[in-house]
């Protein structure tokens, strides 16, 4: 007789949706209630302010949709644009893609800079671009963070260099969906104008919840518009202005996922509890150990150089004649292992190790224990063990807290 039942629970390593706190599920199992009730405030109020830190945000203001990452890139572009202004951006990935296809569905004129995939964006070919446009005809410069197809994480911190250096009034949009509360992220520092997340990533909660904190510089410019009112991007679930009547009096223009918001609540009490820096480096350390297990495997990440390497996610490049999709699809019928695919130039030539949100060294451990199983089941020779062997060894060396 087939089995019906898979013992034991489902082991989640892709890059989002990550595994979620059982506190944070126990503090979503909350009865339905009146957003419009004079205790409503209480809170709404401590979340908006709260979440600010996450982004590393001193004066920026943080709007809560009932949305995914994808509403919330919307909302970026059509708060502040025309129709018919110009971007730039880099494409090196499946995300950064999707970003370019966004902008110009929504009419935006998108000036492309491809980057191969496997590195990321290059500051240098962003301000010759900012430069090179006299009349400041460039309107926004989109910066994907953490470039999940791939592995990348690119620096922001350049980006902004590269913009001041040009002398270019562009506002900065930065995609932060699979690094923000992961990695170190300084929304005020680098005057990032729109940073963009989601809830699904480093949040600890499940999707369905987007953010974005807005800098005081992209609010003036949504109030005004850059090519007069008549040709504003048109928007209405995703308006700006709606919240910013609402939300200073602790409420929402629309009905809001009410276990959601108590869920953030309980996940940044998780994070203030752990502290944002050992939140960072525990990612970090975790990232590396899987490094380290990739080439005791005798394989590479698909990021071309370490200083791509993402600490949330590892892309890895399969050898040739292999085929990934069927690592993944059997880690997943024969070992309950949920790893990341392959996504549009390089499906099946990597599988992906998600290793952001909730975990620690022993849940790390077993999703190379099983990646490893998987490869030897589909012809990989990797020696049994050796993944395991490293990323101990490296993990026994480095505590996840620096407390």
């Amino acid at each position: 007789m087939t089995a019906t039942r898979r013992p034991g629970r489902n082991h989640l390593f892709v890059p989002g949706p990550t595994n979620i706190p059982d506190r944070v599920l126990r503090a979503m199992m909350v009865p339905s209630e009146d957003h419009r009730s004079v205790d409503f405030p209480k809170l709404v109020k401590p979340l908006l302010e709260d979440t600010k830190k996450i982004f590393g945000s001193t004066d920026g203001t943080v709007l809560l949709f009932p949305s995914s990452g994808t509403g919330i890139w919307e909302s970026a572009l059509s708060n502040t644009l025309s129709r018919g202004d110009k971007v730039l951006t880099s494409r090196f990935g499946q995300f950064s893609h999707l970003w370019v296809d966004m902008a110009q569905r929504l009419g935006l004129d998108v000036i492309v800079q491809d980057e191969e995939w496997g590195t990321g964006i290059n500051p240098a070919r962003i301000e010759e671009a900012l430069r090179a446009d006299k009349n400041h005809e460039i309107k926004a410069v989109m910066a994907v963070h953490n470039e999940t197809a791939t592995g990348v994480t690119s620096d922001i911190g350049a980006v902004r260099k590269a913009i001041d250096a040009a002398g270019h009034p562009a506002l900065l949009f930065v995609d932060g969906i699979s690094s923000i509360g992961s990695l170190p992220f300084k929304a005020t520092e680098w005057k990032v104008d729109c940073a963009i997340a989601g809830s699904q990533k480093g949040f600890m909660l499940p999707a369905g919840l987007g953010l974005i904190c807005i800098s005081p510089k992209a609010l003036k410019v949504a109030e005004g518009g850059t090519g007069g009112n008549n040709d504003r991007l048109a928007h209405v679930y995703f308006a700006w202005a709606d919240h910013l009547k609402q939300n200073p009096g602790g409420y929402f223009p629309y009905t809001p996922s009410l276990p959601l918001l108590y869920g953030l609540r309980e996940a940044l009490a998780c994070v203030a509890e752990e502290g944002l820096e050992n939140v960072y480096h525990r990612h970090h350390v975790l990232a590396e150990a899987t490094r380290q297990a990739v080439a005791a495997w005798g394989l590479k990440p698909c990021a071309k150089e370490a200083k791509w390497n993402s600490d949330t996610v590892t892309a890895i490049v399969v050898p040739e004649g292999i085929d990934a999709a069927k690592i993944i699809k059997h880690a997943y019928e024969r070992y309950n292992l949920a790893l990341g695919a392959g996504l549009s130039q390089v499906a099946g030539k990597v599988f992906r190790i998600g290793h952001l949100g909730d975990l620690n060294e022993l849940s790390l451990l077993g999703a190379i224990a099983g990646a490893e199983m998987a490869m030897l089941d589909n012809g990989v020779k990797v020696t049994p063990g050796s993944g395991v062997a490293a990323a101990s060894s490296y993990l026994r060396e480095n505590p996840l807290s620096k407390a």
